[in-house]
């Protein structure tokens, strides 16, 4: 009995579809030839159907390129291409899904699998449905709430080069309210017009991309020699690319800077006011590194997704307090007993380094780990056509002017920073005058190291974690407190600067290793002239 009521529920399902809208007239014809055996007709008919750039036909192109359309061949019915869905059982026999070809909207069929076909695709077909899929599914992009996302259709369906798209482009610009959205949605059109219009559309779109600053479109216009219009726009687009490239080129060295900045705030500490060769400062940097690793590993596998992105937050403060933490190590154990001697403490600090750069490796691996950045540090900001500050490099440089604000006013604003230049400036007069020498250099270390370990977290949003990350950065640490002037954090400033740009300025000229060589040249030629830095420690203990 219930094999019957079975049997009968399948037969009715079968013969009464769900209502669907039904295709328009004319793509019947191509929809039908789509269930054919000859793959000559089965080709003809996708492209037929593509050069609807109908919407509605996206899901039957993805379905078509899967192997999930079929042919119903039902009795007392035509046979019909539908798209298939999940299978299931209903009594003895095997049934799926089944949703309209055109909408791809459920016909509430449950068909037994005996009555499809599967509509065979082949590479030569697949090659034919990509480009539709593609452009079809920019189509659908350039309604997406994320300007971003609005954007990367556009230029797709620029560099797509069809007529047929421009329509739909010039929809999409009608309700536009993003500036640089409509600027890439104006140049993809141009971009089109400029490879499929007439002779005079061809002039006004180059004409227009060169106005628009469209870096995009330099191939295409170099490419239309014919176009009279072109090689104006292409000479304007060309120094437009020249001031682009510089302001990137100004914006990557200010944040290399910051970072060198966050480092040798430490080190000018460390080394500036006490006098120690630390050559372990870059593993400390690493330390500050693999600690936000290790707090974003923690989130990811204690917390709920939606609280991830909050690891950074929770690393900086973490990652300060390691490094600060093994700094204060070091010296308690080891730095203490060594004042007064830079040589051996340069042997011993470097001797530390390799211990943690092993023991790095032994805990982690000698490969590279992923920190990914959170989303409110994804993307950038556009500032004009062709260039875009990323968030990470902007929230770097903001957090070097948040840590000099602060070492400023701790040195120079608090009674802690008093006792720290004076033990610098004079050892035994502090001890005399009841400032505990032996606990202002170990916090001052500490906060050294602390810093390293900030800036170790910072890179960790433009630069990959090894445990030879802070071998990267030592060299270039100690040339900006040297050349800054030892103990003067305005010098390690404006030398943070200066090296920092002065090497994104010439490292695309003469690469990243004889770019280095020639700022290490330069700095020894000015410390030839200036040995005490741009700016010399002044007093009567200054040559001491």
């Amino acid at each position: 009995m219930r094999a019957l009521v079975a049997s009968f529920a399948l037969a009715v399902c079968a013969v009464v579809p769900a209502a669907h809208a039904a295709p328009p007239p004319d793509l019947a014809r191509p929809l039908a030839d789509l269930g054919r055996e000859d793959a000559a007709a089965r080709e003809t008919a996708v492209k037929a159907l593509g050069a609807r750039n109908d919407p509605k036909l996206l899901p039957l192109f993805e379905a078509l390129r899967a192997g999930s359309v079929y042919v119903w061949s039902r009795p007392g019915a035509a046979p019909q291409v539908v798209i298939g869905g999940e299978k299931s059982t209903a009594g003895d026999r095997d049934v799926m899904a089944l949703a309209a070809a055109y909408g791809a909207e459920p016909l509430g069929v449950q068909a037994p699998v005996a009555e499809l076909r599967e509509v065979p695709v082949d590479r030569a077909l697949r090659l034919v449905i990509k480009p539709f899929i593609d452009a079809l599914s920019s189509r659908g992009e350039l309604l997406d709430p994320d300007p971003a996302i609005r954007r990367a259709a556009a230029t797709k369906l620029g560099q797509r080069g069809d007529l047929r798209t421009a329509a739909a482009l010039r929809e999409a610009l009608v309700t536009e309210a993003d500036r640089w959205t409509r600027a890439t949605i104006e140049e993809a059109i141009a971009i089109i017009e400029l490879g499929r219009g007439d002779a005079a559309a061809r002039a006004a779109a180059a004409t227009r991309l060169g106005a628009l600053h469209s870096a995009n479109a330099l191939p295409a216009l170099r490419a239309a020699r014919d176009v009279p219009t072109a090689a104006a726009a292409v000479r304007r687009l060309e120094r437009w690319q020249l001031f682009g490239t510089t302001i990137e080129t100004l914006f990557q060295g200010l944040s290399l800077a910051s970072i060198l900045l966050l480092m040798a705030l430490g080190l000018a500490i460390i080394f500036g006011l006490m006098g120690v060769i630390n050559m372990a400062h870059g593993e400390l940097m690493a330390l500050g590194a693999y600690a936000t690793y290790t707090m974003q590993n923690w989130f990811a596998g204690h917390l709920a997704e939606r609280w991830f992105d909050y690891y950074f937050l929770a690393a900086l403060p973490f990652a300060f307090l390691v490094a600060a933490a093994v700094g204060l190590l070091l010296e308690r154990g080891v730095i203490r007993f060594l004042y007064g001697r830079p040589l051996e403490t340069l042997l011993l600090t470097w001797g530390v380094s390799l211990i943690i750069q092993q023991g790095l490796r032994q805990w982690f691996g000698a490969a590279n780990v992923d920190v990914r950045a959170p989303r409110y540090l994804s993307g950038g900001v556009p500032i004009m056509a062709g260039v875009q500050l990323p968030y990470n490099r902007l929230f770097i440089i903001g957090l070097a002017a948040v840590s000099v604000a602060v070492m400023y006013a701790l040195l120079f604003r608090t009674t802690v920073g008093v006792k720290i230049r004076a033990v610098m400036q004079n050892r035994q007069i502090s001890s005399c005058l009841g400032i505990r020498a032996r606990r202002v250099d170990a916090g001052t270390f500490a906060l050294g190291a602390g810093l390293a370990g900030l800036a170790g977290c910072a890179l960790t949003q433009i630069g990959n974690v090894g445990p030879e990350l802070g071998q990267n950065y030592i060299v270039d640490s100690f040339m900006v407190v040297v050349t800054g002037g030892v103990g003067k954090l305005a010098g390690t400033i404006a030398a943070a600067l200066g090296i920092g740009g002065l090497d994104k300025a010439i490292e695309p000229g003469l690469g990243a290793v004889y770019g280095r060589v020639l700022i290490l040249v330069l700095v020894i030629l000015f410390l030839q002239r200036r040995p005490s830095g741009l700016f010399a420690l002044k007093g009567r203990n200054a040559d001491a």
